[in-house]
């Protein structure tokens, strides 16, 4: 029997290219294209409600930094309680090309209403704040970004920062953000019924009648008032730049929203871009796609 040498281990600088090609063999060379892998940290419980425990699920891109910039992405839900894996595929590939990504749950208008849902988000930013080397992110490196309700929650915590709404039980840490992603947020929720939609928007049973108290919207209009991101904007307060996509073709959420948001902006000299996606719907119709998510790319990697 023929003695079989045993090898001593190779140096992966100087590792060999095999150049066996066994008949029917098909030999290709292709380049990596989804960047770094991705590492899941599911179901942490960052804050109890009453008895209620609220989660994040965390993404770490696997490229050995400690430094890494993070999105707080926010599920929307109609303020309901939220499916929060709808865009994992999406927080996947935005891991994947570097950064955290922190899947947040809020409480449902259903069992806190307006503003709850900006209160549980900048909480989660000040408990990931506080713990930056366990999560391998930099703390001074933090957007948020949120769809439909959650773009939304994501306006109002990333306007209000450090001011209120916020709970007195909430870690010693900053909730600022360096900018904000609203993709196709509802922003004044007494002008919907005033504008084309497939569903209703004003009477209690509504999203938007649950969110400020189970009431119809237009007989509360000071209730309506407090949810308007907008609203919370000061021209002598620093604003987050913020990032606006939205569906020319939305059922859901009238693209008029999103134009009522970027004047606001407009007229008090805000950075803001704006995307209207043609023909697209409410988180359909190009949303899911490299050009969407280059798009956020570039612009976090400006302000980030």
């Amino acid at each position: 029997m023929e003695k079989r040498v045993i090898l001593e281990p190779i140096c992966p600088e100087n590792f060999p290219d095999y150049p066996a090609l066994p008949e029917g063999c098909r030999s290709v060379r292709w380049q990596d294209t989804f960047g770094f892998g991705v590492a899941f940290k599911p179901g942490i419980v960052y804050a109890d409600r009453n008895g209620i425990p609220l989660h994040i699920h965390y993404l770490t891109p696997r490229n050995g930094r400690s430094d890494n910039p993070l999105i707080v992405f926010v599920q929307g839900s109609a303020w309901f309680k939220q499916d929060l894996f709808i865009h994992l595929p999406e927080m996947i590939r935005m891991c994947q090309k570097g950064y955290c990504v922190a899947l947040v749950e809020y409480r449902p208008s259903t069992t806190a209403p307006f503003p709850a849902q900006a209160e549980d988000v900048k909480t989660a930013i000040r408990y990931l704040r506080s713990r930056p080397g366990y999560f391998h992110f930099d703390p001074s490196r933090v957007a948020v970004w949120g769809d439909s309700s959650g773009g939304h929650t994501a306006l109002m915590a990333g306007f209000t920062g450090d001011h209120s709404p916020s709970l007195d039980t909430d870690e010693p840490q900053s909730a600022c953000v360096s900018c904000i992603v609203d993709w196709y947020g509802p922003t004044v929720i007494s002008e919907m019924a005033y504008e084309p939609s497939s569903c209703g928007h004003m009477d209690a049973d509504s999203p938007e009648g649950w969110l400020i108290g189970h009431v119809p919207v237009l007989e509360h209009p000071s209730l309506a008032a407090a949810t308007v991101p907008q609203s919370y904007l000061d021209p002598d307060i620093p604003t987050p730049p913020v990032l606006i996509m939205h569906g020319s073709m939305d059922k859901t959420v009238h693209f008029q929203q999103s134009i009522h948001l970027y004047n606001a902006l407009r007229a008090l000299n805000k950075e803001v871009e704006f995307v209207k996606l043609e023909g697209a719907d409410h988180g359909s119709g190009g949303f899911a796609s490299d050009d969407a998510l280059n798009t956020v790319d570039a612009f976090l990697k400006k302000h980030l």
